[in-house]
């Protein structure tokens, strides 16, 4: 353990936490609770510059670290998470001689040996590794070239990680003595996310993995690019990727002179996180601007590429997350305050006991006056709206009954930066635009489901019959209560007998086979089991009918 940075961290900690009990009870106890609340909103943004410019210097897990808190607006003031979602990888590049060590130590070879080139001077610097150009051998040529771009971790990050995570645990437990924080912050579960998603950051084997998933998922979308993997050059410490590098996505002049229009750039961005969202359920959590590049050479079809790295941090949506998340899409596509309420109650985000009748009425408002509006416009709401909002339903505003469950955590704090780059790169960008589509539809789907599962009610409602009518006929011919015209021998009515079955259990076997397996598409269960084994048992009795007619004239 690295005794000097854990003290440091500890005496930045015992510092705020010596002023919150000053500011938060002392002072409030000997009646000065209005000074105190007076101050409070730039005690709050003070504390955050100062944990800001901690964690530039010391770099590592302190930067992660106030990158994870920026995300958790349901547990910080306003003032804290605003400082710190702008905290980025500004951190001095490692010594290459110790980087190149390590990815030597990795790779089990001299770098010259398993690279023609390797530059030592990095492209890229962060907290936790840096990245450095490169070229394979002849021999190890990919198919889309020599050209990659090799990433490090630093070294003895493992001992870096283990220092900091110890001194926020001691600075956790000091926390939680406050019953203010304590009763509405779980400061060891936090901990224990943000360990699981560090660990899972620092392992280049799960980031290749993901940047694989990612790029099948995006393979037939010709306008987005993701780097192949080169696994051969790949282990838990170093990785190697196609070089994919351009004008970073916030370069708004070069993308200009680069002829490619900024509003299609948002467009696209936007709409490529509601595929990862609502169809794939596996979207890049870390949409920060030096993860994301526009190349301007495409191809004739797509003159322009969207480009993803760093595929460390990913978020996964569960089904039923995800099915919360599509019903609050179409509650907000068609300003449905009952569905949006109900997307609440599915995502668990609601604490118990909320009003949930004074949080449709507060949505339907918000419907009547924001709806629609581009995020520029929103941003440019004037205060004297707000307030009146607020004063208007000050008791929501007051008791804020959400919470953010772990599934949802990444995704607001990826949906929050999305929505400043998109307004970055196009002021009047409007999200509904972009949104109406998927909106639409869902709807579609889930009208079109319910009317082919009426329809498939319907008939197998008739089918259910089939069986019963057939019988009444054969019945009928048995007892001669049908006249045959041509009456032919003993053989051919057997055969006409077989015929008729073998129609009979074929009209049976495609009504069931159709609905099984639309019932399976639209809503999956036991019904679909169902259909789909009576559509076996009765194509088998359509092949091999068992049993003869008697001749209606014996």
């Amino acid at each position: 353990m690295d005794r000097k940075r854990y003290r440091r961290i500890t005496t930045f900690f015992g510092r705020m936490l010596l002023g919150l009990l000053f500011w938060e009870i002392i002072l409030p106890r000997i009646g000065l609770r209005k000074l105190s609340s007076r101050t409070r909103s730039q005690r709050l943004t003070k504390i955050a510059k100062n944990f800001h410019d901690l964690a530039i210097r010391l770099g590592g897990v302190m930067i992660k670290v106030g990158q994870f808190l920026s995300a958790r607006m349901d547990v910080l003031p306003g003032e804290i998470t605003d400082v710190l979602a702008g905290l980025q990888d500004e951190v001095p590049a490692e010594d290459p001689d110790k980087i190149i060590a390590l990815a030597e130590h990795e790779l089990g070879a001299r770098l010259e040996d398993r690279f023609a080139s390797f530059e030592r001077q990095p492209l890229a610097a962060a907290s936790l590794g840096q990245v450095h150009r490169a070229q394979l051998r002849p021999e190890d040529t990919a198919e889309f070239g020599t050209e990659v771009v090799v990433k490090v971790q630093r070294p003895e990050i493992e001992t870096i990680i283990a220092t900091d995570l110890s001194a926020l645990q001691w600075a956790g437990r000091q926390v939680m003595r406050y019953k203010t924080v304590s009763k509405r912050v779980n400061i060891p579960a936090l901990l224990g996310e943000f360990t699981t998603v560090l660990y899972e950051e620092i392992d280049y084997l799960a980031e290749g993995r993901n940047a694989d998933d990612f790029g099948e998922n995006f393979k037939d979308i010709k306008g987005v690019r993701v780097p192949a993997v080169v696994w051969t050059h790949t282990t838990k410490k170093v990785l190697t990727l196609e070089d994919v590098f351009s004008i970073k996505i916030t370069d708004y002049q070069e993308i200009d002179q680069a002829g490619v229009d900024r509003s299609e750039v948002a467009v696209r961005l936007f709409d490529t996180y509601m595929r990862q969202i609502f169809e794939d359920g596996f979207f890049h959590a870390d949409p920060h601007p030096g993860n994301l590049f526009v190349d301007p050479n495409g191809t004739e079809e797509h003159p322009w590429l969207l480009t993803f790295i760093d595929f460390g941090m990913v978020g996964r949506i569960p089904p039923n997350t995800r099915a919360g998340l599509r019903e609050f899409l179409i509650g907000l596509g068609t300003k449905d305050a009952s569905r949006i309420l109900e997307a609440y109650k599915i995502l668990q985000i609601l604490l118990p006991g909320a009003n949930t009748e004074l949080i449709k009425q507060a949505d339907e408002a918000m419907f009547d006056r924001f709806w629609g509006k581009s995020m520029d416009e929103l941003r440019n709401i004037s205060f004297e709206e707000m307030h009146d909002f607020a004063k208007e339903f000050r008791e929501l505003v007051y008791e804020m009954p959400f919470q953010v469950p772990k599934d949802l955590v990444f995704l607001f704090r990826t949906v929050a930066i999305l929505a400043g780059i998109c307004t970055g790169l196009d002021p009047d960008f409007n999200f509904w635009v972009v949104m109406a589509p998927y909106a639409e539809k869902m709807v579609a789907e889930e009208a079109g489901a319910i009317s082919w599962l009426k329809e498939a009610g319907a008939i197998f409602q008739t089918l259910i019959a089939l069986p019963h009518k057939a019988e009444s006929i054969i019945d009928r011919l048995n007892r001669g209560g049908l006249v045959v015209q041509t009456p032919g021998p003993e053989r051919q009515l057997i055969k006409i007998n077989q015929t008729l079955k073998r129609l009979v259990y074929s009209v049976i076997f495609v009504g069931l086979l159709t609905n099984g397996v639309l019932v399976q598409i639209y809503q999956p269960g036991w019904l679909s089991i169902l259909l789909l084994a009576g559509a076996g048992i009765t194509l088998i009795l359509a092949i091999f009918p068992r049993g003869q007619m008697r001749p209606p004239f014996e």
